[in-house]
C-alpha cells in the first residue's frame, strides 16, 4: 500500500509563502516507478535552486501548478511500486529529489543506478536525472545528502582553477566563507597549498571559520577594503549580494585575475547593475563542467578523481558538523524556512526525513 503522498510548495514569487499539499498517486504504467522518498538534505543549495528556478530551469524538474513550485533536493528514495522489470520494490538510490514524499519516475537502467526519461526532464541537465544505487549500509550516508553536491561544486571550481593555473593568483578569496561549498574549496586549496586562500565573512561565523584552520586569512566583510590581501587575486563569490561583489571589484580593480559567481546564499539581497572594475563575473554552472570533465577524461575519470577528494573531506567533518533531523512535512517546512531566513548554522546539517 502506498504511504500518503505530499509535497512541500513554495510560492515562486514570495519563497516564505509555503503550502504542505496533498498529492493524489496514480499506480505505475508499464516501465514506471513510484518512489518514496526516504531522505533529503537541505541546505544553503537549495535555496539558490529556488532564486535560480526560472533562470537555470530548477523548477521544471519537478513542475507543480502556476505560481507554485517543488524545490528539488539531494539525499534517497525507494522503490515503493514498480511496474518495470528491472526495478524490484525496496531497491533504494541515491540522487534528486522532490522536496515531498514521492517521486514517479520512468527509470532506464544504468550501469551504477538509472536515468530518469520523464518527458519533462528530457532537456535538463542530465547530472541531475542520474541516480545511483544506495545500498543501506553504505558509510557516510546522511554526509553524502548534505555535502556530496555542494563538495563536487568545489572540486569542480578547484578543477577549473587549476585548469587555468589558478589565472596566475597569488590569493583566492572566497565570500560566505562559512558556506559549506565554499568550506570545500577551501579545504581543497589549504591542501593543495598553491595560493594563499582568503575568507569573508560576518561577526558571528568569524569564531567558526577561523576554527576550522582552512582559511590562511579570516576577513570581516566590513573590513575588507583595508584588509592586506595579496594579489593577484581570484573572487569566487558564494553569497551573491551585490554589495560584496562590487566592494571587492572596486577594492581590487585590475589586480583581479579572475571573478565567479557560484551561489545565492544571500539571496535576499537581489543583483545589481552597473559596470564593475575588473574582469567580468562569470556565473560557474557545474553540470557543464562535469560534461567537460566526463568527456575529457573518459568512464569513471571523473568519479575517481572526485572519489579521492571526497574521502579526506568528509573524514575531516565529524570536527565541525553536527547532525540534526526534522521528520514529516511540518518538520521539512520548519527546516525550510530556518535555512531560507539563515537561522540554520554551518556547524548544523539537517537531515529530512519525509
Amino acid at each position: 500500500m502506498t504511504t500518503p503522498a505530499w509535497d512541500l510548495l513554495v510560492a515562486r514569487n514570495d519563497l516564505h509563502r509555503t503550502a504542505i499539499t496533498p498529492v493524489a498517486l496514480a499506480d505505475p504504467a508499464d516501465g514506471e516507478v513510484l518512489f518514496r522518498v526516504e531522505s533529503f538534505s537541505l541546505t544553503a543549495n537549495n535555496i539558490t535552486y529556488a532564486v535560480a528556478g526560472d533562470q537555470i530551469g530548477y523548477w521544471q524538474f519537478f513542475p507543480r501548478p502556476d505560481g507554485w513550485g517543488c524545490i528539488p533536493t539531494w539525499g534517497y528514495g525507494v522503490v515503493e511500486k514498480t511496474a518495470h522489470p528491472d526495478f524490484k520494490v525496496g531497491e533504494r538510490f541515491y540522487g534528486y529529489w522532490p522536496m515531498g514524499s514521492h517521486m514517479p519516475a520512468r527509470p532506464k537502467r544504468s550501469r551504477t543506478g538509472f536515468v530518469d526519461t520523464v518527458d519533462h526532464r528530457a532537456a535538463l541537465p542530465p547530472t541531475y536525472n542520474q541516480y545511483v544505487v544506495a545500498p543501506a549500509d553504505a558509510p557516510h550516508q546522511d554526509e553524502r545528502s548534505l555535502l556530496n553536491p555542494l563538495f563536487m561544486t568545489s572540486f569542480l571550481i578547484d578543477d577549473l582553477l587549476v585548469d587555468n593555473g589558478d589565472f596566475g593568483a597569488s590569493t583566492v578569496l572566497l565570500s560566505s566563507a562559512s558556506s559549506r561549498t565554499a568550506l570545500g574549496l577551501a579545504w581543497l586549496l589549504k591542501r593543495a597549498g598553491r595560493t594563499r586562500v582568503a575568507g569573508l565573512t560576518s561577526p558571528g561565523n568569524r569564531a567558526f571559520v577561523e576554527s576550522l584552520g582552512m582559511y590562511d586569512d579570516v576577513i570581516l566583510y566590513d573590513d575588507m577594503p583595508a584588509a592586506p590581501v595579496e594579489t593577484p587575486v581570484v573572487f569566487v563569490d558564494f553569497a551573491g549580494d551585490p554589495k560584496v561583489l562590487a566592494a571587492v571589484h572596486n577594492r581590487f580593480a585590475d589586480g583581479l585575475v579572475y571573478s565567479c559567481l557560484v551561489g545565492l546564499t544571500h539571496w535576499e539581497a537581489g543583483r545589481g547593475g552597473g559596470e564593475l572594475p575588473g574582469p567580468k563575473p562569470i556565473f560557474f554552472f557545474a553540470p557543464d563542467r562535469v560534461v567537460k570533465r566526463r568527456q575529457d577524461w573518459g568512464p569513471g575519470g571523473l568519479e575517481a578523481r572526485y572519489g579521492e577528494a571526497w574521502d579526506g573531506f568528509v573524514a575531516d567533518t565529524p570536527r565541525w558538523l553536527t547532525l540534526q533531523h526534522h521528520r514529516g512535512p511540518e518538520g521539512v517546512q520548519a527546516a525550510f524556512l530556518s535555512a531560507l531566513d539563515g537561522k540554520t548554522p554551518s556547524s548544523v546539517g539537517v537531515i529530512c526525513r519525509p
